[in-house]
């Protein structure tokens, strides 16, 4: 009828469905006889587009269980852009074939896929330059409630790609200003370390100060505007994020996290003032060392290019796990009743004549082979060395920069006994030298990060379970094997130092750093949580800061550049992109800080023990960094 004639198709739900199942293959979907579309050296090279034969058979039951429609699939090159009935169709065959030609596939298949979108009980139509109107072909009305979230995810991921293509160059340009901000920023720290890190906090502070005022005003005036006490939950997810700005609840939430910060920072400046400026005093003497050696500041650039190798190793050895076996086909049942639906066949069988309605779809790729069969265990596999190459390149790195800032300490004159190349050569006794025990060290820290993401999968798997036992036990596992975690890293962050110094092996390092620190616990208290929380500040403080030009730029509160800025669906695709990508671009350049600080301090608990600042063992350290970590015996 002519209201079934007027209901729109979804083909986003189509490729959604397709890319269904991480057994099958990730890169093409693939037609009913297991045939790529769009895959080079096949028949199907220039047919890169799924159609579903008849889409109303996706709201079968089976399609929850198989992730797969019992319905015909095959490739085309492009959606139809032409629209017919029926009707229409039966009348112009009089005249001429033309429609049926068009509608009709080579191989004499009607390209008819239908699927009704269906929103809170009442349809409606969904706008996209793909979709195509064949109502007439619908046999009845399907509830696609389950499919409506599938096609709102589809058209929000398309929005943001479309935002990232129209604002890439903006965000590269947000990117390059942080990374010239946070250089400059380490370059200052040479020579105005106390004043410019005293700026960092003050500035923080005024900033979060600034943001609580701004979140007050807006939750005072929501507050007596109507409907603006609706609660997030009551309006559920949705695609536009400025929604929740109407609401004087999510104002409230910001306030409270941002006072709860503010407070934070206040009580730790207040009760650790004296250690704050020591740790500023250590920083500074830190700085000389980077000054000396300004290589050191790019040496993030080779860890984010190693890892950005790991990565792909894993995506691409994954993707080929993941899709590796034979098609495997399964009987797709139209009924409910029919004694074989979801059992495996083969296509060349007819099986509707034993299940009417019923056929032989391809699946997913898999077998029962011994290979098949321990598949699970090679995915996780794949995860361990994965975990275990991403903490050997972050030890190699540590190791490196550890040598390097060593190597500067221990000079008698600076920089004049400063090695020529200190990070290059630091970089190559790791290699030779050092390998086995950088990967000693970072196979505990991957056993212990596999025992947690295990421990996680157990979790949810148990959300819905009632046995309180074995949520609590499982509850205290992930605390122990997070504090695990978190003491492997200190531990293998110093002992990595203590093979930089001696050349030993991991556990008479890890042994000799766990026993000096300890010797030195006083000190570790005073400096290790303050500096870092310093060039915490620090990337806050920068991270912030771009991101505050890139709100300003992407709403248009820029008038200079007013006419520049691209028209984004949401502007805060880009504007997080920026803040998240300065932070870490900042963290790069800080993490070079905080090892040369490490690296520093256990050198100089070193120089303690090994000279006594007499004539014949005279200490290595300078006056003012022996002056600094004296006074932390007091405080």
């Amino acid at each position: 009828n002519d209201a079934e004639n007027k209901l729109s198709i979804c083909w986003s739900f189509i490729l959604v469905m397709e890319n269904r199942d991480t057994r099958g293959k990730v890169i093409y979907p693939t037609d009913s006889y297991g045939q790529f579309c769009g895959q080079k050296g096949t028949p199907n090279a220039k047919k890169s587009i799924l159609f579903y034969f008849n889409i109303l058979k996706c709201a079968n039951p089976a399609v929850l269980i198989n992730l797969q429609c019992p319905t015909t699939q095959m490739c085309v090159s492009k959606c139809p852009d032409r629209f017919a009935t029926y009707t229409d169709m039966q009348l112009q065959y009089q005249i001429t074939a033309a429609p049926w030609e068009y509608y009709s596939y080579k191989d004499t298949h009607t390209c008819m896929w239908i699927c009704v979108y269906m929103h809170a009980g009442t349809y409606s139509t969904h706008t996209h330059k793909h979709f195509c109107n064949y109502g007439s072909f619908i046999m009845g009305i399907v509830s696609c409630s389950g499919i409506t979230g599938l096609v709102d995810a589809k058209e929000v991921g398309m929005k943001i790609v479309e935002d990232y293509a129209a604002s890439w160059n903006w965000i590269l340009i947000g990117l390059v200003i942080a990374l010239v901000v946070s250089l400059i920023f380490i370059l200052l720290l040479r020579f105005t370390a106390g004043l410019l890190l005293w700026f960092t906090i003050i500035a923080v502070i005024l900033v979060i100060a600034y943001g609580i005022w701004h979140c007050y005003l807006e939750f005072s005036l929501l507050r007596q505007q109507p409907g603006a006490d609706v609660t997030i939950v009551d309006i559920g997810f949705q695609t536009d994020v400025t929604v929740y700005l109407h609401l004087s609840q999510t104002w409230l939430i910001f306030l409270i996290a941002l006072c709860t910060i503010e407070a934070s920072i206040l009580i730790i400046l207040i009760f650790l003032r004296k250690r704050v400026r020591i740790a500023i005093a250590l920083l500074r003497e830190g700085s000389k060392a980077v000054s000396y050696i300004m290589s050191t500041l790019f040496y993030p650039i080779i860890t984010f290019l190693l890892l950005a190798i790991c990565i792909s190793y894993f995506s691409v050895t994954s993707v080929f796990l993941a899709s590796s076996g034979d098609a495997i086909y399964k009987v797709m049942a139209a009924e409910p009743n029919c004694m074989y639906a979801n059992k495996t066949c083969d296509p060349e069988t007819n099986v509707s004549k034993t299940c009417p309605g019923a056929q032989c779809t391809f699946a997913f790729y898999g077998g029962e082979t011994p290979y098949h069969r321990y598949l699970f265990i090679l995915q996780l596999s794949n995860l361990l060395i994965f975990l275990w190459l991403v903490n050997f390149i972050i030890a190699l790195g540590q190791c490196t920069l550890a040598g390097a800032f060593a190597s500067y300490y221990w000079a008698r004159r600076k920089p004049q006994d400063i090695p020529t190349c200190p990070l290059f050569s630091s970089f190559s006794r790791a290699i030779r030298y050092h390998t086995g025990s950088l990967a000693f060290g970072a196979l505990i820290l991957a056993l212990v990060q596999m025992a947690r993401i295990i421990l996680e999968y157990l979790d949810s798997k148990l959300k819905g379970a009632s046995n309180v036992a074995a949520r609590f036990l499982l509850c205290c596992l992930k605390c122990c094997f997070w504090c695990l975690e978190r003491f492997i890293k200190f531990m293998n962050r110093n002992a990595y130092i203590m093979i930089a110094i001696y050349g030993k092996c991991f556990c008479t390092s890890a042994r000799d750093a766990f026993c000096l620190l300890m010797r030195n616990v006083v000190r570790v208290a005073v400096l290790d949580r303050v500096t870092d929380f310093l060039l915490f500040l620090g990337k806050v403080l920068i991270a912030g800061s771009v991101g505050v030009i890139a709100f300003f730029f992407f709403t248009h509160k820029i008038p200079i550049v007013q006419e520049d800025v691209p028209t984004l669906h949401y502007y805060w695709v880009p504007l997080l992109t920026v803040i998240c990508g300065s932070y870490l671009i900042a963290h790069g350049f800080f993490s070079v800080y905080a090892m040369c600080v490490d690296t520093l301090f256990l050198c100089f608990c070193e120089d303690l023990e090994r000279n006594d600042g007499s004539p014949e063992k005279p200490f290595l350290m300078s006056a003012e960094l022996h002056s600094i970590l004296r006074k932390t015996e007091h405080h």
